[in-house]
């Protein structure tokens, strides 16, 4: 499994030197204003890449925070995870089932 596992990421690591190697050519980014900016557009990817892994932890980050303190209020059990917030309301389910017979 060891060596399944260290083949697995050289092969993520080949394919991606091969982009790399495959994607030298400099592309202009015509930016706001007037300005641009001129790199390899590997370069390009790994920044664009790099900021949407930071934005989305960026937006992620309060939530986590906000669900690691109520964990750590009401303990660590599994009653934390089983609270959905309807506390059994079913008034949002339809009275009686759907008519799907004019294919609505």
């Amino acid at each position: 499994m060891k060596y399944l596992m260290w083949l697995l990421n050289a092969a993520i690591f080949f394919v991606l030197f091969a982009f790399a190697l495959n994607n030298q050519d400099n592309v202009t980014l015509h930016l706001f204003f007037g300005a641009s900016w001129q790199a390899p557009l590997v370069l390009v990817v790994l920044v664009a890449l790099v900021a949407g892994v930071f934005l989305g932890v960026a937006v992620m980050l309060p939530l986590w925070l906000r669900a690691r303190r109520a964990r750590r209020q009401h303990g660590s059990g599994a009653s934390v995870m089983t609270n959905t917030g309807f506390d059994g309301d079913t008034t949002l389910l339809p009275p009686e089932p759907i008519d799907r017979r004019h294919g609505l």
